[in-house]
Formats: structure tokens, C-alpha cells, sequence
């Protein structure tokens, strides 16, 4: 082999080893993003969590304040309809 053979071939071998040394490096800022997108996704996802768990716990404490106001109706109706009875059966009605 001849030196410029052997110049052209070693050119050739670099510029192969050159072409995928940027393939690898391209490869690697994709998955650079891909792990970014997936870490944003993450971060989105646990405020979404944190939303809806405080939002669950406001609408669980609303349902059962609901719930007493509910009860609390109900007793006054019966205290209500109570006192009607017995006003109705003093005037004989």
C-alpha cells in the first residue's frame, strides 16, 4: 500500500468514526430531551396531583358540612311539625 492509499484510508476511516461520533452526539441530545419532556411531564403531573388532592379535601369538607347543615334542617322540620301537632290538638283540629 502506498502512503497516500494509506492516507486515503485512514481519512476515510476518520471521517467514518467522525460521521458517528455526530450520530452518537445527536442520539444523545434527543434523549437529553426526551428525559427533559419525561421530567416536565412528571413535575406537571405531580402539581396535578397536588391540585386534585386539594381539591378532593375542600370538596370532602364542604360534603360534610352539607351534611350537618342537612341534619341540623331536619331537626328543625321535626321541631317545627312538633310544635304544629301539638298546637293542632289544643285547638282540636
Amino acid at each position: 500500500m502506498t502512503d497516500s492509499a494509506a492516507i486515503y484510508a485512514a481519512n476515510k476511516r476518520l471521517a467514518l468514526a467522525l460521521d458517528a461520533l455526530a450520530a452518537a452526539v445527536e442520539r444523545r441530545g434527543e434523549a437529553d430531551q426526551e428525559a427533559a419532556n419525561l421530567s416536565a411531564q412528571l413535575h406537571a403531573l405531580g402539581a396535578d396531583r397536588a391540585r386534585l388532592a386539594s381539591d378532593l379535601d375542600g370538596t370532602a369538607a364542604r360534603s360534610q358540612a352539607l351534611e350537618r347543615a342537612n341534619r341540623d334542617v331536619a331537626h328543625r322540620i321535626d321541631a317545627v311539625l312538633g310544635t304544629l301537632r301539638s298546637l293542632l290538638a289544643q285547638s282540636g283540629g
